[in-house]
């Protein structure tokens, strides 16, 4: 496999072109940004932290026939997955009260949610990734009807998966965002599954593990990232 062009350059992540037309080597970014990218800075490690920990959950869930856009890690800070058109649509799913849910709905802090609540978001940082529903992303022509409904039932299938696979390792999986794709006709998960792209806090002091110890300042960034890393890995 062959890396060729670069064919785009995000926030978190470049990808690049292969001599394979189906495919593409995403390469993982120490860079870090918050709040659309009004916040910059970068995280030590996080790329091949980011990178490992996707790989072991993209595996994951295709053990359970979830399918991903992965096909394999090539290097600490790169891997191979399946060329993808992405859905401009950005599926978030909550368990704890926390972050905007709280400032919008006057939630309780860390409130367990008796049902997960599942929201989609626009994905344009112009726009600060605003709220939607899916009578919006059919007016945008973002997805069909079923495309929408196959995202939310993957989506939800995901969280429980997940919530099991942290809840084993003493972390509690408070909310994520994830991104889908076409591929061959079919929508599959694509993007990355991280401390970039979830909430996850330690159980017994609800310490955060993610990236909102960089949007707020909160210190410890790097040892957060390595803790995830180290309990992810832990069997």
């Amino acid at each position: 496999m062959t890396k060729q062009d670069l064919l785009y350059e995000g926030k978190a992540k470049k990808v690049w072109t292969t001599d394979d037309a189906n495919q593409v080597i995403v390469e993982y970014k120490d860079d870090a940004t918050a709040f659309d990218g009004t916040k910059k800075g970068t995280i030590t490690g996080k790329g091949e932290i980011n990178c490992a920990v996707s790989t072991i959950l993209f595996q994951y869930l295709e053990s359970y026939q979830v399918k991903t856009h992965f096909i394999q890690r090539l290097s600490a800070r790169e891997m191979l997955t399946k060329k993808v058109e992405i859905i401009g649509i950005e599926a978030v799913m909550r368990n704890v009260a926390t972050g905007s849910l709280v400032k919008r709905l006057a939630f309780p802090e860390a409130q367990v949610l008796e049902y997960p609540v599942y929201e989609t978001y626009l994905k344009n940082d112009a726009l600060g990734d605003p709220l939607i529903n899916e009578h919006h992303a059919y007016a945008l022509h973002l997805a069909k009807p079923e495309e929408l409904r196959a995202i939310f039932r993957l989506t939800g299938k995901i969280n429980a998966i997940l919530r099991s696979f942290f809840d084993r390792r003493g972390m509690t999986l408070v909310d994520f965002k994830l991104e889908f794709g076409r591929f061959q006709g079919e929508i599959i998960l694509a993007d990355e599954i991280s401390p970039d792209t979830c909430r996850i806090w330690d159980q017994k002091s609800n310490k955060k593990l993610d990236k909102d110890r960089f949007r707020f300042d909160l210190g410890g960034v790097e040892k957060a990232y390595q803790e995830v890393y180290e309990r992810v890995t832990a069997r």
